[in-house]
């Protein structure tokens, strides 16, 4: 078990740059890569693959790691854990499969809106229902707003694109999916580094069943709807960085949600995320995909229920 001390300013900051910023990237390196594999589930599965490769090798170096990854099944049985905390990271699978597929589709500042849908609504129940490691937080006026100023905020958003050649209603619902899971996620991750005292153990095995998943996902796809696993030869060299920015994120969640709780945590996140879903479409936009007033003014009105949803602090219920 390990003791958790809330940060200040600057760990919010951190949130910032290593969650939101990094979730973006993220989100940008897995659609160029479902682009070149021509599937959102193979791009995450091979996103997946290349993030535990990489945690396998720290966590075989460092006898801290193994002993934290070895504590988390003495902590399901002695009931300090619960056990449907443990496959967390197959939300992890879903969230990177639904980006895959959408920011290819979208790009990355609308897919990065309308997952704030499900990431605001998702972490007023997480911290609602106590799913997270600092027991339950009651509703308050400003978070039920702050909900209701991101929805308007994917409306505005979305409001140019719709009748658009390029819209997708599949893709705005990925989103939402997307969102909804890696709250409940970050969650569950939460409980599990509380347990097992090392966010990168927490990482580590989020990515072990994240791949798990995505592989019986990509088995299925293979065998009942005709599809092929594909690696691509071609394209740019950073759609290959996913996996790494997913590391950096889920230990940089980790690390947060038992200090701040899920819903700070995914506030900070948003106001990261979408600055640098802004930044990259104005950037290095995907396909014909282009910044316009109403997705600018979409962020805007996210940032204000960002605002909104920070005026208070965290009271248990």
């Amino acid at each position: 078990m390990i003791t958790i001390r809330r940060a200040g300013p600057a760990g919010l900051a951190a949130i910032f740059i290593f969650a939101g910023v990094v979730s973006a990237l993220q989100s940008r390196s897995n659609g160029e890569l479902t682009q070149h594999s021509g599937n959102g589930v193979n791009a995450a599965l091979f996103s997946f693959i290349i993030g535990l490769l990489l945690l396998s090798v720290i966590a075989g170096s460092s006898g801290e790691i193994r002993a934290a990854i070895t504590r988390i099944p003495t902590t399901v049985r002695d009931g300090s854990l619960a056990w449907w905390a443990i496959p967390a990271g197959v939300l992890g699978g879903v969230f990177i499969a639904c980006a895959s597929f959408a920011v290819a589709i979208v790009g990355v500042a609308l897919f990065a809106v309308g997952a704030v849908v499900g990431q605001t609504a998702t972490a007023l129940l997480v911290d609602r229902l106590g799913i997270g490691p600092n027991g339950r937080t009651a509703l308050s006026a400003a978070r039920v707003i702050s909900a209701v100023i991101a929805v308007i905020a994917v409306v505005v958003a979305a409001s140019g694109s719709i009748n658009a050649e390029g819209f997708s209603l599949a893709a705005v619902l990925a989103a939402l999916l997307g969102g909804t899971a890696t709250t409940i996620q970050q969650g569950l991750n939460g409980r599990i580094t509380v347990a097992s005292g090392h966010p990168l153990a927490t990482t580590w095995l989020n990515f072990v069943f994240g791949t798990l998943g995505l592989m019986i996902g990509t088995a299925i796809g293979i065998v009942l709807l005709g599809d092929d696993l594909r690696v691509p030869t071609a394209g740019p060299w950073w759609m290959w960085l996913g996996g790494i920015f997913g590391c950096v994120f889920i230990l940089t969640a980790a690390w947060a949600v038992p200090r701040y709780g899920v819903l700070v945590f995914t506030l900070a996140t948003i106001a990261g995320q979408l600055t640098a879903a802004l930044a990259l479409d104005l950037l290095v936009p995907v396909g014909e995909n282009r910044v316009e007033a109403n997705l600018v003014a979409g962020v805007l009105l996210t940032f204000a229920a960002v605002g909104v949803g920070a005026l208070r602090r965290r009271q248990p219920a």
